[in-house]
């Protein structure tokens, strides 16, 4: 009795105060940028009671010690507003790119494939990453890099460590961006797993229904990070309801961060046995035909290509512990992750969209269609029909066309046998709603490997085409 009562204060548990005696606690060392060395204070007055802020009635502490390297040097200054505009360009050149891709994606029916569905489902997870922390950083710092470092501010301590107010609906809106932010983050990382897993089972499942598999693949890839920040979110607002929820709660942070790091090591050991699959296949397919430089070659391009896909970066400074801010090894580490993690994004879009050779291709017919109907309307207005296409040009007016129309039928017919609409016979037409049997691989023996299908759609291996798509792109091109 007459004892201060122990207390959680939101940074540190006070243990019991003895009255007119002041308690000191290290400060916490899971908040990095503290000074571990240092020293929080309370006071517990004569009545048993911890000692309040002179003029209201909240509980005083003083953290100035913890928060001494929290100072606003202007090196930091430096250093924080130049993350802040890597990670800004980064996300947003990863966002632009990204929606492009999806609307290619999505566009072209003939690109729609179970091997695309998961390059979209990709896709639209790194750009929710992007748009949450955009929110997340204009909700909690109005945009400022330097906010970041000043959130923990003695003022900002002290608030934390003084009784709450009785109204936290203040906060409601940034516990739920930082909310969303955690679970957009932890989606991305389970997406780009599901594409290692989606690679992986190609190569090394002989019957491997891509249909079926896709619906498991979309509920862990969205389902199951929800499973877990869920929990993370109930246990802080039970444990630790302590302003934006973006402070380290202790320990709470590994219900979200176990998983992430259960992923991005799952997904380490898959780019390891496909790279190694790949490097076997080589040396089979080549064995006597090109030199070990080549071969090598080959091995590095592949490797470079399913880096970004695979999130490898992310395993270099996994088990590294944040240092302070002034140390150069958090500098080198914040830099490598802010560049990196920034332009994922940008990298996936550009290998598995842009460099794709069958998105190329769909988009050259629909180039040459687009400008072939507009030639046609440009020569109907002036009198005459004009054929053009690529370096091949011919004119014919309406006069010889009712004269020689029967010699035009007969070379028509046969040069492009099939349909005699005049539309169809055009090089790269393809009917809306409908695929010919020319355009898409048979489902017969000669149908090429799944796994080379995915390696070819996305510039991985430089084996032999397949005839179909050989004779598409030459279609194209003619």
């Amino acid at each position: 009795d007459g004892f201060c009562l122990p207390e959680w204060d939101g940074i540190v548990c006070w243990p019991e105060g003895v009255p007119g005696k002041v308690v000191a606690m290290p400060c916490p060392e899971y908040i990095y940028d503290f000074n571990h060395k240092g020293h929080a204070y309370r006071r517990c007055d004569l009545n048993g009671s911890w000692e309040l802020v002179p003029g209201n009635n909240r509980t005083w502490a003083n953290y100035s010690e913890c928060a001494k390297f929290l100072t606003n040097e202007t090196r930091e200054r430096e250093v924080f507003d130049r993350l802040y505009l890597i990670y800004t360009v980064g996300y947003s050149i990863s966002l632009g790119s990204l929606t492009v891709a999806v609307l290619i994606l999505g566009y072209f029916r003939r690109l729609h494939c179970t091997r695309n569905y998961i390059h979209m489902h990709l896709f639209v997870s790194f750009m929710l990453r992007a748009m949450s922390i955009f929110v997340k950083d204009a909700v909690l710092y109005s945009g400022s890099a330097l906010e970041e470092m000043e959130r923990i501010s003695e003022e900002d301590l002290k608030s934390i460590t003084e009784a709450p107010p009785a109204d936290k609906s203040q906060f409601v809106g940034c516990k739920v961006a930082v909310t969303f932010f955690l679970y957009f983050l932890a989606t991305n990382y389970y997406w780009i797993l599901v594409e290692g897993l989606y690679l992986h089972s190609l190569i090394f499942m002989a019957f491997f229904s891509e249909k079926k598999y896709l619906w498991g693949f979309t509920l862990f890839g969205w389902g199951l990070p929800a499973v877990f920040v869920t929990a993370w979110a109930s246990v802080r607002a039970t444990l630790a309801d302590t302003e934006c929820w973006d402070l380290s709660a202790g320990n709470l942070k590994w219900i979200v961060q176990v998983p992430i790091l259960a992923a991005i090591v799952v997904n380490f050991i898959l780019f390891i046995n496909i790279i190694r699959v790949l490097a076997t296949k080589l040396r089979e397919t080549n064995a006597g035909r090109c030199d070990s430089r080549q071969q090598y070659r080959k091995l590095l391009k592949s490797t470079l290509v399913l880096m970004p896909l695979f999130g490898v970066h992310y395993i270099v400074f996994m088990a590294m512990p944040y240092t302070d801010v002034s140390g150069i090894l958090w500098q080198v580490q914040m830099h490598y992750e802010m560049l990196f993690n920034s332009f994922q994004g940008f990298f996936v879009a550009i290998i598995y969209c842009f460099c794709n050779g069958e998105v190329q291709a769909e988009i050259k017919k629909s180039w040459s269609r687009w400008t072939l109907a507009l030639d046609f309307k440009r020569k109907a207005r002036s009198g005459s029909t004009t054929y053009s296409y690529g370096p091949m040009v011919s004119h014919t007016s309406i006069t010889n066309v009712a004269t020689r129309g029967a010699l035009a039928l007969h070379l028509n017919t046969r040069l492009i046998p099939g349909t005699l609409n005049g539309h169809r016979n055009l090089p790269g037409y393809v009917k809306n709603g409908s695929i010919s049997e020319n355009s898409m691989p048979s489902s017969g023996p000669e149908q090429y490997n799944k796994d080379e299908e995915y390696l070819n759609g996305s510039g991985l291996y430089d084996g032999d085409r397949p005839t179909v798509l050989v004779e598409e792109e030459r279609e194209t091109v003619m």
